[in-house]
């Protein structure tokens, strides 16, 4: 019997993170969420956030979530099948059946909880998941847990993945294609009516994750499925309620059959405690405001150009990823590069935070436009990359 620690590993692997620059920690903000807050005690402008129509610090959604509190409590108390379920849980899944244009929706404790529970819930081991291999961990970890065949396509290559579905698919029971609709750490857009097209093809069924396009594209906000038109079309969409929403929360949306299958098959939706009374109260907030102001949204892409165009225009040598969202990355030779270049921008008065391996393959400066960015803060955020890149 050999007397060593048998966690002694944890701090050698901790070192090992250190020395190829992977390891993170917290960074505490101080403030309300905002265009500017406050970071570790010096004012920063924020382009680290995912709060792209400037509604977390909304005094509706606050107003909201308080009168939740004092009528409902503080928590749902349990698993929503047993005594977890708030009228108001159904008021915010019919609101967003309503902006999906879909039967039903369902609500989720997290997002990655609905992504997890949704995709263990649909295949199993007789069957096959092709993924699109930029996909987010919850997309990858709810692959996994599956317990089905899981084969990534190349990113977006649609080629690739007929390739590999006319190849394999006849093999399988049911085949589910997963994939982001808004890529979180590129912000690029997944060929939608494409994916569509081969689904139907090969007879598989569509997962897409509206995480980052719920509230930012499409006419009413309600993601890429209605940017690109293809909204009625039968697929599954899971998304978030903790970005443009302002809130906390996952959901999924689809026809009827999915959702009643889903509350009774989704391990992450069965096992859980239901969405808290204010959590679910300020997200439906959201979802009417996003319906009732879209000038947020409009103001939103505003932003989003003006700042690309002032990167074209005055920093000419510097590449930057192709984008149509809030999500603009500059690409940097490694992480010590992105790491060094992510403190001078927060010394300078810049909160945009360097994103390296293993969330992404290549190190890069991820920055995050909100429809609350002002003309001066783009400027600024401009200036201050000249000095560094």
């Amino acid at each position: 019997m050999t007397n060593d620690n048998p966690y002694a590993w944890l701090e050698q692997s901790l070192a090992t993170i250190g020395k190829a620059n992977w390891y993170r920690s917290v960074q505490t903000i101080t403030s309300p969420p905002g265009a500017v807050v406050q970071l570790e005690g010096r004012e920063v402008i924020n382009f680290a956030s995912n709060d792209y129509l400037g509604l977390t610090g909304d005094q509706r959604l606050i107003e909201a979530a308080v009168a939740a509190t004092k009528e409902y409590g503080t928590g749902s108390t349990g698993s929503r099948l047993l005594t977890g379920h708030r009228e108001l849980h159904q008021e915010l899944e019919n609101a967003i059946a309503s902006v999906k244009q879909t039967e039903d929706a369902l609500v989720f404790s997290s997002g990655y909880l609905a992504n997890l529970g949704t995709i263990a819930a649909l295949v199993g081991k007789r069957d096959l998941i092709l993924a699109d291999q930029y996909n987010h961990s919850s997309l990858k970890s709810g692959a996994i847990l599956s317990g089905a065949l899981v084969l990534e396509y190349a990113h977006s290559d649609m080629a690739n993945l007929q390739l590999q579905l006319a190849q394999q698919r006849n093999l399988y029971r049911r085949c589910l294609i997963i994939t982001d609709s808004i890529f979180s750490m590129d912000g690029d857009l997944c060929p939608m009516p494409e994916i569509l097209a081969i689904a139907q093809e090969f007879n598989c069924m569509v997962l897409v994750d509206e995480a980052h396009a719920t509230g930012v594209l499409g006419a009413t906000g309600a993601g890429c499925v209605e940017y690109f038109g293809c909204t009625g079309q039968t697929l599954i969409q899971v998304g978030t309620l903790s970005k443009a929403l302002g809130s906390l929360g996952g959901y999924v949306a689809g026809s009827a059959a999915l959702i009643d299958f889903l509350r009774n098959r989704a391990p992450s939706w069965i096992y859980t405690t239901g969405l808290s009374p204010a959590d679910t109260a300020a997200a439906l907030a959201a979802v009417e405001i996003m319906q009732q102001e879209p000038e947020r949204r409009i103001q939103l892409h505003k932003n989003i150009n003006t700042l690309k165009q002032l990167i074209q225009q005055q920093l000419k040598h510097l590449p930057i990823f192709p984008s149509d969202s809030p999500i603009l990355c500059l690409p940097l030779a490694s992480a010590t590069a992105a790491l060094s270049v992510g403190e001078q921008l927060k010394t300078a008065g810049i909160f945009a935070p360097a994103i390296r391996p293993p969330t992404v393959p290549t190190s890069r400066i991820r920055i995050s436009v909100m429809a609350t960015h002002k003309l001066a803060h783009l400027q600024q955020m401009v200036r201050v990359l000249s000095k560094f890149l």
